[in-house]
């Protein structure tokens, strides 16, 4: 019989690796390293980051409706750096 269990992938150099038009909805990745990683017509919707490293990261051209970041709505930052000073 077939086994439908989720493939698990532990201790996989897939270094250079292009991955498209792949479903990956309600994944799970710990410890790992997406140094230099591009990511085009990605939805992020719903997901979460904890303890990661987002130095020198770049968001372009992106929906960020309900964005937090540590629990600020990213829109509302937008909001208040883009307001006129008040001097």
């Amino acid at each position: 019989m077939w086994n439908s269990a989720p493939p698990r992938y532990v201790g996989v150099d897939q270094a250079g690796a292009t991955f498209s038009d792949v479903n990956l909805s309600n994944s799970s990745f710990g410890d790992v390293n997406l140094q230099g990683a591009a990511f085009v017509n990605v939805s992020l919707a719903g997901a979460s980051l904890r303890n990661a490293d987002l130095s020198n990261l770049v968001i372009e051209d992106a929906k960020l409706d309900g964005m937090r970041i540590e629990g600020v709505l990213v829109s509302d930052l937008f909001k208040a750096y883009r307001a006129p000073s008040g001097g």
